[in-house]
């Protein structure tokens, strides 16, 4: 199979905001049975794009994690087309919030498509669902929320983000040696195996601030959100605060920290 055999097309989401940037891609891989990957969150305009792609609606789709602005579109998908299959990593407490039949998908499962299968590979860290799909034949990977090109990643440390479950799933899809990977936010990503490097180094570059401002004395998430986000925008300061909170709760995994209440210390 060659990189110009997977050709899936691009279908925004129509979900612009402070979170999503420019909004959500979806990817529909066409033929007989197409596969769409992530739901988007409901929006006509999506709708109407699925439906012009392939007009029979998605056979099966493919839910990267549930983070509401890959997974609220599946009720519409599913009153639209009514035959398609819902397909995730199970988070039974967070796929309740929406009213389709999931199918789980587990590690290493193949997904057949109209191009070729696709590995599913469970990639945890920005939520314990989160899963890419990896297309051998070409190297190519469609990849959620693990990746996004000119900034970071968010990691949300108080509900199911873990940096250290992060950092080993990108570790793991560097040693695939992708060569291309499809983003749920951004441009596609020509060289992943570059950008995955320099996030590794990033996050090395974050956490010995992270220590650093602890071995000084300043001892709460608040605070050291404040030493080392010293220009952040009080609109982003909460998701900030979270990138701290999960390389503190990653150091105290490592015993390189350790907590006494809110307060934290180098161990």
């Amino acid at each position: 199979m060659s990189l110009a055999s997977l050709r899936p097309i691009p279908l925004h989401a129509g979900n612009p905001g402070p979170f999503t940037g420019e909004g959500n891609w979806t990817y529909l891989i066409p033929g007989d049975a197409p596969v769409l990957i992530d739901a988007g969150v409901g929006q006509a305009s999506h709708l109407d794009a699925l439906a012009a792609a392939a007009p029979a609606g998605p056979g099966r789709v493919l839910v990267t994690h549930v983070h509401t602005d890959h997974a609220t579109g599946a009720p519409a998908i599913a009153s639209r087309w009514p035959a398609a299959e819902f397909w995730k990593w199970p988070w039974p407490e967070k796929d309740a919030r929406f009213a389709v039949p999931w199918r789980p998908l587990r590690d290493g499962d193949r997904v057949a498509t109209p191009a070729d299968d696709l590995e599913v590979i469970h990639t945890p860290g920005h939520s314990p669902d989160h899963l890419a799909f990896w297309h051998a034949g070409s190297r190519t990977v469609f990849v959620g929320d693990l990746l996004v090109l000119g900034t970071t990643v968010f990691i949300p440390a108080s509900s199911g983000g873990n940096l250290s479950d992060y950092l080993r799933s990108l570790e793991r899809l560097l040693a695939l040696e992708p060569v291309r990977a499809w983003p749920a936010h951004g441009p596609v990503i020509e060289d992943p195996a570059a950008l995955i490097r320099q996030y590794l180094d990033h996050r090395r570059q974050r956490e010995a601030q992270v220590l650093s401002a602890l071995a000084s004395g300043v001892s709460t998430a608040d605070a050291i959100t404040a030493a080392i986000y010293f220009r952040l925008t009080p609109a982003l300061a909460p998701m900030a605060r979270e990138s701290v909170l999960a390389h503190l709760h990653k150091l105290e995994q490592d015993g390189r920290a350790r907590r006494d209440g809110e307060c934290w210390t180098v161990a």
